[in-house]
């Protein structure tokens, strides 16, 4: 999978040019922060006639807080804007389409922190993601539509738990941050929706400051 390819290419030069840099050791103080970045997003375990998944780009950012339990651990919840999604292709009645969907998700993550050095903070913990809304990009020949919604119905899962885990580089007050996560419900709430059934998979880069 091409963005898993990325994915371990930037954090293994992340990790070799920041663990020679020095760093201010508050691994037992009470931050705060924000960060920014981009999600490169997908789906597994999917099910749908002929759907064929490629990934999608998107926006991540929001707060996050470091509660240390001593020196070496700590807690680290996050309260991020979220974009996911996927291009997906597939053939209607001999028509061959073209669906680009962008999911709008707040998302919760939860990690216990592990602080080996100050430079370095390794996370691991549940996450929570509320869909906010989804809009569909639909292509056909020449044809194109867009269509937005805000989801009130059952049909599509709109509160979804998952894992996630990842690394914070840490210079000074600045944080590089890389992170895999991964849906364990799929999208398809109680099994009527007409979507292809499937589960969110993405890695995130950002960039922070904290206070």
């Amino acid at each position: 999978m091409k963005p898993l390819k990325i994915f371990a290419l930037v954090s293994a030069l992340s990790v070799t040019s920041i663990t020679i840099a020095q760093t201010v050791d508050d691994r037992e103080q009470l931050r705060g922060g924000i960060k920014a970045g981009i999600n490169i997003a997908n789906v597994y375990d999917e099910q749908g006639d002929e759907f064929e998944a490629d990934p999608k780009v998107g926006f991540a950012g929001g707060g996050v807080l470091s509660i240390p339990i001593g020196r070496y651990i700590g807690i680290q919840p996050e309260v991020l804007y979220s974009q996911k999604g996927l291009t997906f292709n597939g053939n209607f009645l001999g028509a061959d389409y073209t669906v680009q969907r962008t999911l709008g998700y707040l998302d919760i993550p939860i990690y216990l922190q592990f602080k080996p050095i100050p430079a370095i903070t390794l996370l691991f913990g549940p996450q929570y993601c509320f869909l906010l809304h989804r809009r569909d990009k639909f292509s056909t020949g020449s044809y194109t539509t867009e269509q937005q919604e805000e989801f009130e119905n059952d049909n599509i899962r709109k509160n979804v738990f998952g894992l996630a885990g990842g690394f914070d580089l840490n210079i000074n007050r600045f944080v590089i941050g890389a992170r895999g996560a991964w849906d364990l419900q799929n999208n398809n709430g109680d099994g009527t929706s007409s979507d292809p059934r499937y589960k969110n998979v993405w890695f995130q880069l950002t960039g922070g400051i904290k206070f």
